[in-house]
């Protein structure tokens, strides 16, 4: 279970797959699918609590049973945990500030392409699951941002 105190409440979220759902905007397929945050409040607090989650839940965590699931299994078993090194004390939230610093440089993204697990790379792709952006952050850099993870992931 995922929770995350926001003032005097406390939002609850019983599943990785659940506070990742909720921490995306509003989709059709998602609502029809009843997964989609009940309010914007929700969805920041979602967001919120994402952008504080270890990367190193997403291995012990897995959004599809690892037991029951090929890809989720192929996933995990090739995970290299020497490229995952160095970014694994990483949040959500740092691992997009990052990603969006000066010190992702292609050799960087290079060097942990293959620790980044796809759930990773789209959790740190959420709007507003990173707390806080660096001031070196050039308007063109989230798009460079999302291409670089994604390359990083298609590539694996």
């Amino acid at each position: 279970m995922y929770r995350y105190t926001l003032g005097v409440q406390t939002w609850q979220f019983q599943t990785l797959a659940e506070l990742m759902a909720k921490a995306t905007p509003p989709r059709s397929g998602d609502r029809l699918a009843g997964v989609i945050a009940h309010t914007a409040e929700e969805r920041v607090v979602a967001q919120m609590a994402l952008a504080e989650l270890p990367l190193k839940t997403f291995l012990n965590d897995a959004l599809v049973p690892y037991e029951s699931d090929e890809v989720t299994r192929l996933i995990l078993d090739d995970h290299d945990t020497r490229a995952f090194a160095s970014i694994a004390h990483l949040t959500v939230g740092d691992f997009r500030n990052w990603l969006l610093g000066e010190q992702a440089t292609p050799e960087a993204l290079a060097g942990i392409r293959q620790g980044v697990t796809p759930e990773m790379a789209a959790a740190v792709s959420r709007p507003g699951c990173s707390p806080i952006i660096p001031p070196t952050t050039s308007p063109a850099s989230p798009p460079v941002f999302l291409m670089a993870c994604c390359t990083a992931v298609a590539m694996r």
